[in-house]
């Protein structure tokens, strides 16, 4: 009796075109790729404004952290969907693991090299026998392909660059341990101003202005997954309600920052820099409706793929997008 109480409580919750709750076709499992902060702030504006209620979803949202891989949770059915950058999901579909981008919420890039002034550095070539904190679990590829096409060795010595294996944080800048750190333009080089650095001091080095600007923060499944018709149209609402969730937070910064506030667990966040990170990762969401543009994907492909002995991914890549999902999405 429970049992069919439980599927005609399910059958009315769908009733007027919107699915039920209560079936795996309403449930979706996405994997941030690092804690919960305004960078994410457009999926969780999404559940709390119940734009993914209106489209009949569930959604639960993962935070990642350092010691978390998001392929690895795709891969391992831990998640329906991940975060991910394009480099790092590239690599991942390369060296076997299928998966695609099916929306692309960021347009731009926010990664960049901050440095001393007083190291010298004024370009690239001044890298040479520096030593550049640069992070890895898939961040790293920007970086690597950026040195390939400059002809720089990253195995150290005067004529390389000693690559400093960089926790998420700025501490080796600010200890003098490296003479450059990765940033995001919206979070850590924040925190070396919030240090006490004057901006004066200091070199930057955006990957958007050298050339080598790789796409951030897609939206990817696994690709046998798109062959079911229900997990598409999950994925379908889903896009469109996080999109949703992304122009809103746009337009509301300080109403999306205190929404990330109100589901960061740890409380390790401030309000203060969750504004200022969802002001600067407005400008990245900005001009994308959530469909992946082949210009920009075809731009991170031959980055990836330039210069060097090792590039990142060694031939160009089949199926790693698709368009199917905006499509219906948008429309």
């Amino acid at each position: 009796m429970m049992k069919k109480m439980m599927m005609a409580a399910a059958f009315a919750a769908g009733a007027g075109g919107v699915p039920a709750f209560a079936d795996e076709a309403n449930e979706v499992t996405l994997q941030l790729q690092w804690v919960t902060q305004a960078q994410f702030a457009g999926y969780y504006v999404a559940k709390d404004k119940g734009f993914y209620e209106e489209e009949g979803l569930d959604v639960t949202i993962l935070a990642g952290g350092p010691d978390i891989a998001p392929p690895q949770v795709l891969a391992g059915g831990g998640a329906d969907a991940m975060l991910n950058w394009m480099p790092s999901a590239l690599a991942a579909r390369e060296k076997g693991l299928p998966v695609v981008n099916i929306a692309q919420p960021f347009k731009t890039s926010g990664l960049m090299l901050t440095c001393w002034k007083d190291t010298g550095i004024t370009g690239p070539q001044d890298f040479k026998g520096k030593t550049i904190g640069v992070w890895f679990f898939g961040n790293e590829y920007p970086f690597l392909s950026w040195m390939s096409q400059e002809g720089i060795s990253t195995d150290g010595g005067d004529d390389g660059v000693t690559v400093l294996k960089q926790g998420f944080n700025v501490d080796p800048l600010l200890q003098r341990e490296a003479d450059c750190i990765s940033t995001m333009t919206y979070n850590e080089y924040g925190q070396v101003l919030d240090a006490g650095v004057n901006p004066d001091e200091l070199v930057t080095f955006k990957y958007e202005e050298q050339g080598v600007a790789t796409l951030e923060d897609g939206i990817y499944v696994l690709e046998e997954n798109l062959s079911d018709p229900a997990f598409e149209d999950k994925m379908v609402r889903f896009v469109r309600a996080s999109m949703k969730g992304w122009k809103y937070a746009e337009e509301n910064a300080e109403e999306a920052a205190g929404i990330v506030l109100d589901n960061d667990e740890t409380g390790a966040q401030t309000e203060a820099a969750q504004v200022r990170m969802m002001g600067e990762i407005a400008k990245l969401t900005a001009g994308s409706d959530g469909a992946l543009v082949e210009a920009d994907y075809q731009r991170t492909v031959d980055t990836l793929l330039a210069g060097g002995s090792d590039p990142v991914i060694s031939k160009q890549p089949e199926g790693a997008w698709t368009s199917a999902i905006t499509d219906k999405a948008l429309n």
